[in-house]
């Protein structure tokens, strides 16, 4: 007698199904066209192959291949596609590993000549080919002894090595697709078919078997895949737009920074970018007055320190360790430089007796700090290895936590609108699998989080949240801010951490109303996260057209001719007794070359003058990004100019003195 499965259906009802059934029998037994569409079937919420047999009850859903789910079959099926073209191409080839990755898929292939950028389309037109047979996928699954002589026949080594790493409890599984197989876990589509035409090979690389620098190098070839052709052509317009935002280019246009060789990921801050750096620092010290006390603490500390916090067996390799060259024992120890600023506080509110009285304390720092990145990720502003970070840590009481960390939510939700980012995804970060600390606490401080997360989305609407399992700290879980930029990317910026480990580490403890200690919670948190990474993501999300109470350089006084030296020289100082960021032009250059130019370097107010203004006692001001310019009584510009360039909480402070 046949074994019988319940399934129940994504709108309630349950039915029962011969535990033989495949998730391809089961679409068609609902109707024809529901066969035809599918592309897979999920059990309690597990992708599988259509051919694969029900085996066990659960919650059942046929994936259509429309569905978010779909995409990653799409893009894996992709790859594989890939790999067969490859190898019709060119045969000898040997096809190592290609997973799906965010927004498309790589292969690693090995072969004697790398290929190269004008390959491509040679392979997607093959990869076409392909798809129009319209294969089936079909799995099989393979003994230990016969996968290994079948690909050591076929000379594919790198095969016959990932066989060898596979556990021997775990099925060898290979995909056929036509007469081409490769050894995969799955799950695929239906057939190459469903893979559709709207891919696109992307680019080539270099990348090492298995990413040891002492393995072969192979070639990558990387791709993007998506469900229809809009998708693909949206995409490839964000590409094409996040090209010019580059904020490395940027840089260079607008003379900001730049990195060298003798200092690798660490930024050479040019003045016009220092200002900037300085103009969001300033803004954040505002943000903070009247909550946080701004401290300091070293940037090389001993070892031992560290290794108290945990840091020095958790993130040794991701420390730079310092030694001085001095003959002293006490110049032997070993120090690091801080990759973080958390110790470094506990201390300092470990000096000195506090009562619970005092708490919560705030203590904010603008601490520059080191942490090793393989150079191959460096990457301009956004990955570097010397930082900023516009850390704070409250020390509270578990009474207080709940509060404490709304109040942060809040203060962050506001910075970020200041900036212009009205949409923020808050996700919870879970425990992850290697942490310090009992599993109640870990209880305790995820519980809280999850009750202020919901709190949060209930009470502003630009709030949506989520989940990341596992992604915690090694000391306690948090929330990460990403926050969505003007074509779409997501960047996670802020952090809201609890950690009842590193008190109770460092021994920091208040007393109570009952005269006795207590160990008080500590949050960690920080909004702009890397000061660094932060500029670089308005810089791109601006794209250099930057609000005016944040440009670098605010206004250029261009002259039409010498004769009006003397006023834009006037009217260059005034704009600067105003607070205004000013320069003045008075080269002899044609004035359409001279708005050029600076249109060029993102300069968003170029105040115009000539004889006749110089006369009247008045200015022709441009906007960056329009041809447009407007007359106006110099003393009418700078009222209007100095209101523009009042930073928002400025305003926000201003409007409140008023209303008292």
């Amino acid at each position: 007698m046949m074994s019988q499965v319940s399934l129940t259906f994504p709108d309630g009802s349950v039915r029962d199904y011969d535990a033989a059934t495949t998730g391809a029998e089961l679409a068609a037994s609902i109707s024809k066209s529901l066969a035809k569409k599918a592309v897979a079937y999920a059990l309690d919420g597990t992708l599988r192959d259509l051919g694969d047999p029900l085996e066990r009850s659960g919650g059942i859903e046929i994936v259509l291949r429309d569905d978010p789910r779909a995409l990653e079959l799409i893009r894996h099926d992709a790859a594989h596609v890939m790999a067969e073209a490859v190898q019709e191409l060119w045969p000898g080839t040997q096809v190592t590993i290609g997973p799906v990755i965010e927004n498309g898929f790589y292969y690693d292939f090995a072969r004697e000549k790398p290929f190269t950028p004008e390959d491509l389309p040679v392979i997607e037109k093959k990869m076409r080919e392909i798809i129009g047979r319209n294969a089936p996928f079909t799995k099989e699954v393979w003994s230990r002894d016969d996968a290994r002589k079948v690909f050591e026949d076929k000379g594919e080594t790198y095969k016959v090595e990932l066989i060898d790493a596979i556990p021997e409890d775990q099925d060898l599984k290979i995909y056929r697709q036509g007469e081409w197989f490769d050894l995969c876990r799955g799950p695929h589509m239906a057939a190459t078919g469903q893979v559709g035409n709207a891919f696109k090979l992307m680019r080539v690389a270099g990348a090492y078997w298995r990413g040891d620098s002492n393995n072969p190098m192979l070639t990558r070839i990387y791709g993007t895949a998506w469900a229809e052709q809009a998708q693909l052509d949206q995409y490839l317009h964000m590409l094409e737009e996040a090209e010019k935002r580059d904020h490395r280019r940027l840089g260079r246009e607008m003379d900001l920074f730049h990195f060298q060789e003798e200092g690798p990921g660490v930024v050479f801050w040019h003045a016009k970018g220092w200002r900037m750096f300085q103009t969001l620092t300033s803004y954040m010290r505002r943000r903070l007055d009247g909550d946080y006390e701004e401290v300091n603490a070293p940037q090389v500390l001993d070892h031992g320190l560290w290794e108290t916090s945990g840091h020095w067996g958790w993130y040794k390799e991701n420390m730079f360790a310092v030694q001085s060259a001095g003959e002293d024992a006490e110049d032997k120890r070993v120090f690091a430089l801080k990759p973080m600023n958390c110790p470094g506080h506990v201390q300092l509110f470990k000096h000195g007796l506090k009562s619970y009285r005092e708490l919560p304390v705030r203590l904010a720092e603008f601490g520059a700090v080191h942490r090793y990145e393989p150079s191959g990720s460096l990457h301009g502003l956004m990955r570097v290895r010397g930082f900023t970070q516009d850390d704070a840590h409250v020390f509270c009481t578990e009474d207080q936590l709940e509060a404490e960390i709304l109040k942060i939510n809040d203060l962050m939700m506001s910075v970020y609108k200041d900036f212009g980012f009205d949409e923020v995804v808050v996700k919870l970060a879970t425990r992850p699998e290697k942490r310090v600390g009992t599993d109640a606490m870990w209880d305790h401080a995820e519980n809280i989080l999850r009750r202020s997360l919901e709190k949060m989305a209930r009470d502003d609407n630009r709030i949506k949240i989520g989940i990341n399992e596992g992604e915690g700290t090694f000391y306690g879980p948090k929330f990460e801010y990403t926050l969505r930029d003007a074509i779409g990317r997501e960047w996670q910026c802020g952090t809201t951490q609890v950690d009842f480990n590193l008190p109770e580490r460092f021994g920091a403890f208040y007393i109570g109303k009952d005269s006795e200690k207590k160990q008080p919670v500590m949050i960690h948190r920080a909004i702009c996260g890397s000061m660094e990474r932060f500029l670089g993501i308005l810089m791109e999300n601006f794209s250099g057209h930057f609000p005016l109470w944040f440009a670098p350089l605010q206004v250029v006084v261009a002259t039409i001719s010498e004769e009006a030296d003397g006023y834009a020289s006037k009217v260059a100082a005034k704009l600067k007794r105003a607070g205004l960021v000013v320069e003045t032009d008075l080269r002899n250059e044609k004035i359409n070359y001279k708005v050029r130019e600076h249109s060029l370097t993102k300069v968003p107010v170029i105040i115009v003058c000539g004889r006749r203004e110089a006369e009247e006692g008045s200015v022709n001001i441009r906007r960056l990004g329009s041809r447009d310019q407007v007359s106006m009584t110099l003393d009418e510009a700078i009222a209007a100019l100095v209101e523009e360039a009042t930073p928002p909480d400025v305003v926000r402070r201003e409007l409140e003195f008023a209303a008292e």
